[in-house]
Parts: structure tokens; sequence; C-alpha cells
């Protein structure tokens, strides 16, 4: 089997990859989806919020997952269902071998000139967490629960406990809530909170649903099933402080505690991955280290919002069109392993001073467009600042900033131009100041 641009994962990221592939001119595309349909998470997700940007409405995540399916169905973009992604590998001619299986085809290797990774991203669990205590029946991700009561119909439990504020753990305390069940506590290792500021306001204040920052489980007691946990307080070195013990009666413990993007196959063919993220470097057209393989979605930076990861995602798709399209010109791109290996064709963004990590990594101002948009989160909450950008140490962006927090997604945007100017140019640092200087 051959194809021009085969994408791994039929979720948003995927579907919008696909359809902005075909509008680009590739002809020959095929989306590789694990689940028995498309429309990865969004189909669990439920409650409303998702489109804003996109289509300017709010709708739920399965009426926001349709309208992409419906799209893709109307463009007759093949894909393959409970389909099952082994390996990604160079084959000859600068192709990718991708190796998957499923029921009716056995074991199947399909060769493509391009790859566009749309995985997504899992939940942190459990055994990651290090939490002391027995190991009884009642401890779901905050994800696995919303399956169970939005897909399944099942209730994991009538007296909740959450660790972790970010997005999922939010809705899901809602969710419970509205279900019938008692959450008694949203607990928060850091001193923020990990979501949306729009979700502690509908999920916890709205419910008068307690969000205790700075704290963490420290003990499960139970052996079959949960009954309760034990809350501490944790210092600057989120170490629980003694003498700050809480027991909160409870069957049920959810967690959300980060999301990991799913790169296993990603590292196996080599692609380099930033640890800031755990996602892949990528240049302004979001290609990583590999030549034709491209990477978009939370399986490159965990999104806040789907509309971004739409937005990024029809990007790939049309720069994975480009290469196909140029493949010979692609191919003789000088590349680098990480975000800043050094050359005279790339320049490497920093992230400094409050900075987590930018999305690209490194920009190539021969092959970006008029503007490029950079995508970063920050490393705290910070109030009153300025956001500061260096070209080569030299001051050239300075914006006010009345509140940044790590729980939302940032956006610059670099006009071409502004490179330009700047011949020799090779590093751009992002950095956090209070000063307007």
């Amino acid at each position: 089997m051959r194809q021009d641009i085969i994408i791994i994962g039929g979720g948003p990221a995927g579907l919008a990859a696909a359809l902005a592939a075909k509008e680009a001119g590739a002809e020959q595309i095929l989306i590789l989806e694990r689940d028995r349909e498309l429309g990865g998470i969004l189909n669990q997700c439920i409650h409303n919020g998702f489109g804003l940007h996109t289509f300017k409405e709010e709708l739920t995540g399965p009426e926001y997952a349709a309208r992409y399916i419906a799209k893709v169905e109307q463009e007759k973009i093949p894909f393959l269902l409970e389909t099952i992604v082994i390996d990604i590998a160079k084959a000859e001619n600068g192709d990718k071998a991708v190796t998957a299986m499923n029921r009716e085809r056995g074991l199947f290797t399909i060769h493509t000139k391009a790859v566009i990774l749309a995985m997504g991203c899992r939940e942190r669990p459990r055994g990651a967490l290090n939490i002391p205590g027995f190991r009884p029946a009642g401890i779901y991700s905050a994800g696995t629960a919303q399956r169970y009561v939005n897909i399944e119909g099942r209730m994991p439990g009538k007296e909740v406990v959450i660790l972790g504020s970010g997005d999922i753990g939010l809705i899901m305390a809602r969710r419970m809530t509205l279900e019938g069940a008692k959450v008694k506590a949203v607990a928060e290792l850091m001193p923020y909170s990990g979501g949306l500021k729009r979700n502690i306001v509908q999920c916890l204040d709205d419910f008068g649903i307690p969000l205790k920052l700075s704290h963490t489980v420290v003990d499960i007691r139970g052996k079959k099933r949960v009954e309760g946990v034990t809350l501490a307080q944790v210092d600057e070195n989120k170490k629980p402080i003694a003498g700050t013990e809480e027991y909160i009666p409870c069957d049920t413990l959810l967690l959300s505690c980060g999301l990991l993007p799913e790169n296993e196959l990603s590292l196996n063919l080599g692609v380099s991955l930033n640890p800031a993220t755990s996602g892949p470097y990528v240049n302004e057209s979001l290609e990583t280290n590999i030549s034709g393989v491209f990477a978009c979605g939370n399986v490159l930076h965990v999104h806040d919002l789907v509309d971004y990861v739409s937005e990024e995602a029809a990007a790939a798709g049309k720069y994975a069109a480009a290469y196909v399209r140029e493949a010979a010109d692609s191919q003789t791109r000088e590349k680098t392993e990480t975000a800043c290996a050094g050359s005279e064709t790339q320049i490497c963004l920093e992230a400094a001073e409050g900075i987590r990590y930018t999305v690209p990594s490194t920009i190539s101002p021969s092959h970006m467009e008029d503007m490029q948009l950079v995508r970063f989160r920050v490393a705290d909450v910070y109030k009153e600042v300025f956001l500061k950008v260096y070209f080569d140490g030299k001051p050239v962006v300075s914006q006010k900033k009345r509140v940044l927090a790590p729980g939302e997604m940032e956006q610059l945007r670099l006009k071409k131009e502004q490179l330009q100017a700047f011949p020799d140019l090779k590093k751009i640092t992002i950095r956090i100041e209070k000063e307007a200087g």
C-alpha cells in the first residue's frame, strides 16, 4: 500500500489536518484511528464551550467532532477504524513505512511520503504520582470517570475527592455533582489551578466545591474500596507539612494530575522530544527533526482549547501537502536535532525567564509565512508584567500583560519582515519581566 500522507489519530487534530491537506491539493490521504469511531476524546466531552473560535458558536464536544467528521466524509477522505499503529520507520527514497494492524487486514505496512502525528495525549496514572496507601477500587483518572458517566452511563461513586485542578478534573467535579454525587474537595499540589479560569468559576465556584491549593493526597484508606483520603498542605518544595493533615471520608478518588503526549511511536522513529512538553521539537512548518514527519495537537503540546488544536493541525496538514508536492526541496533543508542545535538557515527560539517552552522551537525565515504564530505557556502566575522578545539580545517586542497563568496558552505573532531586518539573527528570546525597560 502507498499513500501521500498518513495521519495517525482521528481526533480533532487528525481530522483538521486531513481536511487542510486535502484542500492544499494532497490526493492520497489516509487516517488511522484506534477507536471504534472518529472524533477522539471529543466524543466523551458532552459539556459545551467548544467551537467559539472555529465556528463562532458554542458546541458540545460531539457536536464539534461531528462537523469535522461530516466534512471528512464529504471530501471522501478514507480512514481505518480500530486500527493500531505499532511502528513508523524510515524507508527507501525518503519514504516512511507505517506498520499497523486491525482485525480485517491483520498486520500490514503502508509506505507514505509524509506522516502527521496526531495521537493526542493520555492522563498521568497513579503509579506516576507515588501516592502512598492501599490500592483499592474507586481510584480513577478523571478522563476514565468521564467516559464511564458520559458514554457508558455508569457512576464511579457517590462521595468524591479530586486530586488535581486541570480542566478535566474541574469539569468532572461539575459533572459528578450534576449526576447526584457529592464532590467534597478538589486538591491541587501547586499554589495555582492548572485549569482555565472560566472552568474554576463554572465548575467549582457555582457549585460551592472547595478548591484546596498547595494540597495533596498523602494517604488512601480502604482495602477493597476507597473509604477515605488524607489531604495535607505542602510547602514551597511540594513536601507535606506535618500537622496539616485532614481526613475526608469518600468512596472515590479522581486523578487529574496532568496529561502526557503519546510519543512512543515518535521516539522509535528518532523524533527529538522537548522535555518541557514531552512533545516533538518542530520548526515553523510543524515539521520534526525527521523530514516529512509533522506533529500537531496534544501530541505536540497540551492545549487548553480544541479550537487551537484544529488551527494548528490545519497548518500541519497544509505544510505536509506542500512537502509532498515539493519533496525534493524539502528533503534538502537543513534539519536540527534539538531546539537550538545551531544553523545558518534556522533561528532558535529560547524560552527564558518565566516561559516554559515555545512552539515552534526553530524558525527559518526563508520558509516561514508573512506571520508566524508562536504558542507558549508560562511557568507561574504573573500579574502586571511585560512579555519581552529579544533578537540576539536586542529588545524588539514589549507587551504589557495584566495576568499570565500556566493553565492558559499564550500566543505571540512574529512578522517575517521583523526577522528579515536582522539578516544574521541566530536566536529569539522570549521572557517575562517586571519592568517595561
